[in-house]
């Protein structure tokens, strides 16, 4: 394959991802997102199923319901249709039908515990050794953050060679003084860490256009910071999503979570990661 098919390819897949992730609420087309990219609709639909094994609605029915999962956890003053609604689905069946089929049980179910059951086996290997019941985060507005990013597939130590990749990038571009942020668009707590999606990404100006380019926009945030080891940011997160939001007066919002890193143990040699780690929420009046 030629180096500009590949990167015309990998900009598809990346704009059709971010495309999802900032429309979540509406209904997406086939059509609108051919249209967006440039190419036919026959052409998109096959480099779609190429690049990632999945059609364009299996991709945005997986995050739909991804993000409809945590929301019921995390948004308890919201109601299942109003998380059905925020999700982007219109009917209340059809959103119970996805829901069964993913989970294996209701969305009732599932607020009322049975994401207690799940989380704990996902994370057996990782068992919780910190006590994080009187963390406290910082509440405050965050302004839009301009990232250039490269995608990473799970939630494992092969991390480590996409922050190399996109380092090499921003050496070979004179990039010096950026900041490095990991996205999660996944909550790792109730998603198999296999299919986690996992964004590396540094800080770069609004000119910058040498890979995909993305932008956190401005919002109100509960801002935690957490040092430790590989493997406690996962409870940590559990911690964040299934204690502590639930009874703070706040809801998550649809934008992704994201860690901006004082110590990155995929780029140095330090065994301890710092982070800043950014809720998205809103009040709840």
């Amino acid at each position: 394959m030629k180096k500009d098919t590949k990167i015309l390819r990998n900009d598809i897949v990346n704009n059709t991802y971010y495309y999802i992730y900032k429309n979540l609420q509406d209904i997406i087309s086939l059509d609108e997102l051919a249209f967006i990219n440039h190419v036919s609709k026959y052409h998109y639909h096959r480099i779609i199923k190429e690049e990632t094994g999945f059609t364009l609605f299996e991709i945005i029915t997986q995050e739909r319901i991804k993000k409809a999962s945590n929301l019921l956890i995390t948004n308890k003053y919201s109601t299942i249709s109003e998380i059905a609604n925020n999700c982007g689905y219109i009917s209340h069946s059809s959103f119970i039908k996805a829901f069964k089929n993913r989970y294996h049980c209701t969305p009732s179910k599932w607020r009322n515990g049975e994401y207690k059951k799940y989380s704990k086996e996902l994370l057996k290997e990782f068992p919780c050794k910190k006590d994080f019941s009187n963390t406290r985060p910082e509440i405050k507005i965050c302004k839009a953050i301009k990232c250039a990013y490269i995608r990473h597939k799970g939630y494992n130590k092969s991390i480590k060679n996409t922050w190399e990749k996109l380092n090499a990038i921003a050496y070979e571009h004179n990039l010096i003084k950026y900041n490095e942020l990991a996205i999660f668009h996944d909550n790792p707590a109730i998603t198999k860490l296999e299919k986690c999606s996992y964004v590396a990404a540094i800080t770069v100006e609004k000119k910058f256009n040498i890979i995909s380019t993305l932008e956190i926009p401005e919002s109100l945030c509960a801002v935690f910071n957490l040092k430790g080891i590989y493997g406690d940011a996962l409870n940590f997160i559990r911690y964040i999503y299934h204690y502590w939001l639930p009874n703070s007066g706040y809801e998550a919002k649809t934008i992704p979570a994201f860690a901006i890193y004082k110590e990155n143990i995929f780029t140095s040699s330090k065994k301890e990661f710092d982070i800043d780690f950014y809720i998205p929420i809103r009040v709840v009046y």
